[in-house]
């Protein structure tokens, strides 16, 4: 039994026991003061992810170019020899800095800390623009290019998922485009996971007012507005971002835009498609009263249909009317004739 327990630990330490794992897990967990992306899936996080990085790539190297990786150079054996042991090893230190820094890669997969949720973390590109190109294309051509990717939000901004830290860290996120002179008409989308402390209507009416304080042109539009301020909390990790046509990209869903039927062409396109409903809806409107004109004639017909019911049914009863008072009229006619015949035949006797 105790051979037994050895080997049991002796296994344990050389294969970590459980503790690399979650060391690996710690060391690439959603942080406070990353950007990235964050996606939403459906139950397949493995598949989700390699078609993100797929998704990203693609689109990452029209808008800033493919990816480079430099190899540090190496030093020649002569040069080695001829320099003392300190100085090999201070270069040998600084050449490794450079090529970590270097083979640091521009997509890293990260543990969000929820469900069929996914964090890509990005370096030295802009998140909200590469995600509005991907979803513009997406709307333009149609191609559906996800098969378990839903959602793809960017993430601008993190901070901690406190109201003291969300409103000192928005209050100066926010001010590119809500500060005056800048404004704009804006709705606030909001999303809490594995977070209990966080509720919904509080952070909207602070984050609000926080935006109206800013400046007070600033107007709420849940219609169509020209802004978005995405605020997804995360256990204890709060992501921000501001985006445009969250409302015509279906909330930045990549399936759905894929599959809305709008203009290709740009503007243009998109004002006939407008206008077109415009007078589909205009027709309606004319069609109605005439509708109403039909509808109310028909209902006048029906009321002089009923009136000359009514009347038939007044002359009914004065018919059975005058018939009664005949029959009253005959029946006392009967009463008086036998009367009559008596008082003859009293004569008589008399």
């Amino acid at each position: 039994m105790s051979e037994a327990q050895d080997l049991r630990k002796r296994s344990k330490k050389r294969y970590g026991g459980g503790h690399r794992s979650k060391k690996y897990k710690g060391s690439r967990e959603l942080e406070v003061g990353m950007q990235g992306v964050l996606i939403t899936c459906n139950m397949n996080e493995r598949k989700c992810t390699a078609e993100a990085f797929n998704l990203l790539n693609e689109y990452a190297d029209q808008l800033y170019g493919p990816e480079n990786f430099k190899e540090p150079e190496e030093s020649s054996s002569e040069e080695e020899e001829d320099e003392d042991v300190e100085a090999a090893l201070k270069k040998e230190v600084k050449q490794l800095k450079a090529s970590s820094g270097k083979r640091q890669r521009r997509f890293q997969a990260m543990d969000s800390g929820a469900n069929n949720v996914i964090f890509i973390k990005t370096k030295n590109l802009d998140p909200e623009k590469l995600v509005h190109h991907i979803l513009s294309d997406l709307h333009i051509t149609k191609k559906n290019k996800s098969r378990v990717i839903l959602r793809m939000l960017p993430v601008s901004g993190t901070c901690k998922a406190f109201q003291e830290d969300m409103d000192k860290y928005l209050s100066v996120f926010l001010e590119p485009w809500f500060k005056a002179p800048n404004q704009g008409s804006y709705q606030i989308a909001f999303k809490a996971r594995n977070s209990s402390h966080n509720k919904r209507d509080d952070i909207i009416k602070a984050l609000a007012g926080l935006v109206g304080k800013m400046n007070p042109k600033n107007k709420v539009d849940l219609t169509t507005p020209e802004l978005t301020i995405i605020v997804e909390v995360i256990k204890s990790v709060c992501c921000v971002s501001v985006v445009r046509d969250y409302t015509l990209y279906r909330k930045y869903n990549l399936q759905e835009v894929a599959k809305e039927e709008g203009p290709k062409d740009g503007k243009q396109e998109e004002v006939t498609a407008n206008q077109e409903e415009i007078k589909v809806n205009q027709e309606e409107k004319d069609g109605k009263p005439e509708e109403i004109k039909s509808n109310q004639e028909e209902k006048d017909g029906k009321q002089e249909e009923i009136k000359s019911n009514q009347e038939e049914k007044d002359g009914k009863q004065e018919e059975i009317k005058s018939n009664q008072e005949e029959k009253d009229g005959k029946q006392e006619e009967g009463k008086d004739a036998p009367k009559t015949d008596r008082e003859g035949k009293g004569e008589e006797e008399k």
